[in-house]
């Protein structure tokens, strides 16, 4: 081999090895660049995303979701603090959302429309067994839908997995928003007295729903409340009652209702003068009530139980008015004209309603009612008071639906 021959092949040797070479500290170095990429694409994507954090907090407390048609936004409270906001596409005048007090009484991640050709609904929380509910779905900056409360995505699927059933749910033309409220007329917590049996089979006990032994669905707060360690009833001589009878048969079985949740609701009707007191979505029991100037407005109000004051005080609560919306006789009126229709002499409240304090301030509850609410008062116990009666959306499976418009 030539010499010029042999320095060729050194070279080329040199050149392979350096390669080889070059190519293995590449490959040490490539993981972490990798892994250092990754961390910062996950800060990224941690700063882009800081509302997921709000919704997570926003679990501890007592929540409201506040809907506002004129602004087309949503915004989650927590504990009576806003803790995210997004917006929404509610229901054009042909197909209008529902204004009042809801609460979400069903919720299914991946829903699909029974009404609109299967169309998906993911991520939905209904408010209405009618077909209402909040889902996510697009939002072209205006009213759009058919009457539900489009959610983006984003929002949808941060919100769903924070609430759970029975979250207060406020539909209104403006943006209400929960503030610290005081009220000696508000519900206080008592203990639970013991019952012993003796009293609990006493007829008529109270004037109340009693809990003695009946074939009929247990109403009262404590028989719910009942836990296994709770004394039992005397059970009366078999000459005393008649054996209980089975249940007639019927074409349709009736849907077991949904298990207490714990909190309570409780609704003041100036229309019906009475209190209507749930728990759960389960009707506990009702009682008229006495209002002061029955002919004037209440206003709806909606005041609702954080929990404890921190110096031990007394429950805090929070509260949310809405305005009156006069819009729906006009809606009405112009609707009427369109299609012909005989129009009638519409009749506008014109009258002020009364402001949350003086609505409480004109309501006199029996002591017997306050005193049982208050056995079972805690955080999210809410009372909506308001001059409507009991919606026709109320029923098994809801809390009490108060429809403003």
């Amino acid at each position: 081999m030539s010499a010029s021959n042999h320095l060729g092949s050194m070279a080329l040797r040199a050149a392979l090895v350096s390669s080889v070479a070059l190519t293995f500290i590449i490959g040490l170095a490539e993981p972490a660049d990798a892994a250092f990429r990754r961390g910062r694409a996950a800060d990224a994507v941690k700063k882009v995303n800081p509302e997921r954090d709000a919704f997570a907090e926003a679990t501890k407390g007592v929540q409201h979701i506040v809907v506002s048609i004129g602004s087309q936004r949503v915004t989650l409270y927590s504990n009576g603090v806003r803790m995210a906001q997004g917006g929404v596409s509610t229901g054009t005048p042909g197909h209008p959302t529902p204004m009042g007090v809801f609460s979400v009484i069903q919720k299914d991640r991946w829903h699909r429309s029974n009404l609109y050709g299967n169309a998906p609904m993911f991520y939905m929380q209904r408010i209405t067994w009618s077909g209402v509910a909040m889902h996510q779905g697009v939002l072209p900056g205006h009213a759009a839908s058919h009457g539900c409360i489009r959610l983006s995505q984003g929002f949808a699927a941060n919100l769903w997995p924070t609430t759970k059933l029975g979250v207060r749910v406020i539909v209104a033309r403006n943006d209400p928003a929960p503030s610290e409220f005081d009220h000696p007329k508000l519900f206080v917590s008592k203990p639970k007295p013991a019952v012993s049996p003796e009293v609990m089979s006493e007829p008529g006990r109270s004037g109340l729903v009693q809990v003695a032994q009946s074939t009929t669905p247990a109403t009262d707060a404590r028989a719910l409340d009942a836990t296994p360690s709770a004394p039992e009833a005397v059970k009366p001589a078999p000459a005393e009652v008649d054996p209980p009878k089975p249940a007639a048969p019927g074409g349709k079985l009736a849907t077991p209702p949904v298990k207490p949740a714990g909190h309570v609701a409780v609704f003041v009707s100036r229309k019906e003068k009475k209190i209507f007191v749930r728990q759960g979505f389960v009707p506990l029991f009702d009682m008229p009530v006495v209002i002061d100037e029955p002919d004037r407005p209440l206003g709806t109000h909606v005041y609702t139980a954080m929990g404890s004051r921190p110096d031990g005080s007394g429950m805090r609560w929070t509260l949310i008015s809405l305005s009156p919306d006069n819009r729906k006789a006009a809606d009405n009126l112009r609707s009427r004209k369109k299609k012909g229709e005989p129009v009638k002499q519409v009749v506008v409240e014109t009258r002020a309603s009364s402001t949350a304090a003086e609505a409480l301030d004109r309501i006199q509850i029996r002591a017997e009612a306050f005193d049982r609410i208050g056995e079972l008062l805690g955080p999210g116990t809410s009372l909506v008071v308001s001059d409507q009666g009991i919606s026709g959306e109320t029923g098994r499976g809801t809390d009490f639906i108060v429809l403003t418009r």
